[in-house]
């Protein structure tokens, strides 16, 4: 991933819009270089707003969250690879072997079609579980911070590139799998904005200076009431680190 450049640190988030909505509003924001294509868009869109999308010059993070038997994920991962998807997100908690075929099914995919790799990034814990109810509800005494390290160890022996996993998570992860490991964090909050339902929480400037690679950015920017304006102090807020 590049990192060149402060607009390829954000991936915006199109979560709650259609396909045409979606290819409108990324048209209308100059400088955006890479998306977020959740489970809501791609169930209405497919393959086929993706596609749009890097028709755009967009890279495509297809964030579906695989979590199945390792031939169902090593099937699902060569087909998103086979349309371009740039990053693909996959359960950590699916375990080493399906994680291994889920990489290999995701370069089978990208040589057949003649793209790139994509890279395959593991979901520790998501942004949204507060810890008392993750221990209450999931029943795992184990308390998150070691619980998303456990997690993260997987995807390394499995030879994953990286994890998705919440911003107060990121230095310490950063410190126990350095670069090139990638680490995208949702649960990004300008300061000043409202959490909506995420729990744990940092502005972009605190999630990159504590080792994050992107950062997911959704209704800050795509419901702020000028988007480009939005977009732009978030590149700024990160040129400044």
């Amino acid at each position: 991933m590049d990192f060149s450049n402060s607009a390829n640190h954000i991936i915006v988030a199109l979560d709650g819009m259609d396909p045409r909505q979606a290819i409108e509003f990324t048209a209308a924001l100059p400088g955006l270089r890479r998306v977020k294509v959740g489970l809501e868009l791609f169930m209405s869109g497919g393959s086929a707003v993706v596609e749009q999308l890097r028709h755009q010059g967009l890279a495509v993070f297809l964030d579906l969250k695989f979590h199945d038997i390792p031939a169902t994920m090593a099937a699902a991962c060569r087909e998103a690879a086979s349309f371009g998807a740039d990053l693909i997100t996959v359960h950590a908690a699916a375990g080493i072997e399906a994680l291994a075929a889920a990489q290999q099914g995701a370069e089978e995919g990208a040589a057949v079609a003649g793209l790139q790799t994509p890279s395959l990034l593991a979901v520790t814990v998501l942004t949204s579980w507060d810890p008392l109810y993750f221990k209450e509800q999931l029943a795992i005494s184990e308390p998150v911070d070691r619980y998303v390290h456990r997690l993260a160890r997987l995807a390394t022996v499995a030879g994953i590139a990286g994890c998705v996993c919440s911003p107060l998570e990121v230095a310490s992860l950063r410190a126990a799998h350095p670069q090139p490991f990638v680490l995208i964090t949702p649960g990004i909050r300008p300061i000043g904005c409202n959490k909506n339902d995420q729990q744990r929480v940092l502005s972009p400037s605190q999630a990159l200076a504590a080792g994050a690679s992107a950062l997911v950015i959704g209704r800050p920017i795509t419901k702020a009431e000028d988007p480009a304006k939005a977009f732009n102090e978030c590149c700024r807020s990160i040129e400044e680190i």
